[in-house]
């Protein structure tokens, strides 16, 4: 689709299944979709259609010193690799889970404001509500990829759940896995907090398809509820 290709997966009731990710800033419009043989010869072709989402601003009061964080060494570098991982073994079934019941607090999509100055970057997970010692449970089963402490992301956790699913749980108080790890859906992989670039307690977590953060809503329901302190109110 477009410049994006993808893998295909023998499922096993016979049929071959293959995640297309539409990110946040995919411009709404008719693409073409093309099934590729091995040797990326077109097949078949049909066409699919991205709307706009609307997605809305939100502006963020957080400490300036925190605001001012930045990466620790690797973090990003690392980060962008566990995203670009492509495993065969599926581990994950539908619906996923949510990691924590908490509310919503941020949407995925809302153009992210910092004490009211434009971050020029988009809310790529969901922020749900989640006190302090939180447990927060993995969505589907899978491999841990990453358990690290980044100055940016916060205590960190992050899982491959096989065949362009994976998932990141950020700015956790404490652990509970260790990387290497088999875990299965509602497993605790930790426990929230607010470690890096946080203003509070509370569960930042992303859903990534084939490298590309996409919206969690479209995998699990959460209910949505006002910002607590410190937070504004999603605006247009």
């Amino acid at each position: 689709m477009g410049e994006r290709t993808i893998r295909m997966f023998p499922q096993k009731d016979g049929e071959a299944l293959g995640l297309m990710p539409i990110p946040a800033d995919q411009k709404p419009g008719p693409y073409k979709v093309d099934l590729l043989d091995a040797n990326h010869s077109v097949l078949s072709s049909s066409e699919a259609t991205v709307v706009d989402a609307h997605f809305r601003r939100q502006n963020v009061l957080i400490e300036q010193k925190v605001a001012e964080l930045k990466p620790s060494p690797g973090e990003s570098e690392t980060a962008t690799s566990f995203r670009q991982t492509v495993s065969d073994i599926r581990y994950w079934s539908e619906p996923l889970t949510v990691p924590v019941p908490g509310c919503m607090t941020s949407l995925y999509g809302v153009q992210r404001y910092l004490n009211g100055k434009p971050t020029g970057n988009i809310h790529a997970g969901l922020d749900q509500r989640a006190p302090a010692g939180t447990p927060v449970r993995a969505v589907a089963g899978g491999v841990v990829k990453l358990v690290r402490e980044w100055a940016l992301h916060g205590h960190t956790v992050a899982i491959d759940h096989g065949q362009g699913l994976e998932s990141m749980y950020q700015h956790l108080s404490r652990f509970a896995v260790a990387e290497g790890a088999t875990v299965k859906q509602g497993d605790v992989v930790g426990y929230s907090g607010s470690t890096g670039r946080s203003n509070a307690p509370h569960l930042h977590w992303t859903l990534y398809v084939n490298g590309v953060a996409v919206n969690p809503l479209e995998w699990v329901k959460v209910a949505s509820c006002y910002a607590g302190p410190g937070k504004a109110r999603p605006k247009r």
